[in-house]
């Protein structure tokens, strides 16, 4: 893509990079309240069935994806014009969602700047090793790989890694900002869960919240996976790699049913996001609607996103991803031609 069609590109989804305070402040209103009445229903329904519960639950999870998308826009500086007010918004959020604002700022900010980079990955992302690193790798670095995307380590105890222990610590190089968010975020957590277990009971608290939280990190892993692990998605090394590529071709559209894409707040618009980060999230939808050549970039479906979960391996070579029985396979082969010279050396 030539500088010319990368400056049109960026200046025809411009028009959309304006924060609305109506819209704003009605998404908070149509999001906020809504969960906590959930929350509220669905303890009460603890008397009637715990089926009942679980269901209102996954509902109130939904919710809680929602909040969270409402906490990523405060951290683009997207979601209202203000500083402060995106600051002030972004945290409370982040506590209600279990994300330290400041620090998930940064991290997510490196992974814009990153998307798509072999040389720059690690900060924000999912762990993602090619074919090459994979072969050249010790068995403990296979096992240990292997292990994280496993499906049932990474949507299984992923969220209860993330909220537990990833997201309650500073890196070591944290500036006192992002420190003291981090405090202030883990120290409101503590107390405003205390507060609900005195209240309600540790049993009941647990019963109530836990699945709402563990489906809400499962939804929130899914789709941060699913929209950069597709079969032809854009990865280069640094000598190559360009932003907005990265942008329009290493992230997807995930065509959501009206409802879903309602509730992930248009996150399925993730080209647009990552080509503009400053878009609001309740302007993403218009922006690929009235930007053609968005509309190129790779459409993916509810069904066709499950294939992604094969997807373990990026191979440079064929600018594709493969799964570990692809790479099994090859490995062998390549064992077997070596094996072969030596016999046809030796003879």
């Amino acid at each position: 893509m030539s500088k010319q069609k990368t400056a049109e590109l960026r200046k025809s989804v411009s028009p959309y990079e304006k924060a609305d305070m109506k819209a704003s402040i009605r998404q908070m209103i149509n999001t906020i309240p809504p969960f906590f009445i959930l929350w509220f229903l669905a303890y009460q329904s603890l008397e009637i069935s715990y089926l009942l519960t679980l269901g209102l639950g996954i509902v109130a999870a939904g919710f809680v994806v929602r909040i969270f998308i409402i906490f990523h826009d405060c951290c683009h500086g997207s979601f209202f014009k203000n500083k402060k007010l995106n600051n002030l918004v972004g945290t409370l959020t982040g506590i209600v969602t279990m994300f330290p604002y400041e620090k998930w700022k940064r991290e997510h900010s490196i992974h814009h700047a990153t998307s798509g980079n072999l040389d720059k990955r690690g900060t924000g992302d999912i762990w993602i090793m090619t074919v090459e690193e994979y072969k050249k790798a010790s068995w403990k670095e296979r096992l240990s790989y292997r292990m994280y995307r496993n499906p049932l380590v990474m949507f299984g105890l992923g969220p209860l890694y993330l909220f537990l222990v990833t997201n309650r610590m500073n890196r070591k190089d944290a500036r006192k900002k992002e420190r003291k968010n981090t405090y202030i975020t883990n120290a409101s957590i503590v107390v405003l869960y205390t507060g609900m277990i005195l209240w309600l009971g540790w049993e009941a608290f647990l019963l109530v919240h836990g699945p709402i939280m563990f489906i809400s990190g499962f939804l929130g892993i899914w789709l941060f996976y699913v929209q950069h692990q597709f079969e032809d998605s854009y990865f280069e090394d640094e000598s190559e790699w360009d932003y907005v590529k990265a942008a329009v071709d290493g992230s997807s559209f995930y065509k959501l049913p009206r409802v879903l894409q309602w509730v992930t707040g248009n996150i399925g618009y993730h080209h647009v996001h990552h080509l503009s980060p400053r878009v609001p999230n309740y302007h993403l939808e218009k922006a690929h609607e009235s930007t053609p050549p968005l509309h190129k970039a790779t459409t993916i479906t509810m069904r066709s996103s499950l294939e992604s979960i094969k997807f373990r391996l990026y191979d440079e070579s064929r600018k594709t991803f493969v799964s570990f029985n692809e790479v099994k396979r090859q490995i062998k082969k390549e064992k077997m031609s070596i094996e072969l010279r030596r016999m046809q050396t030796r003879s």
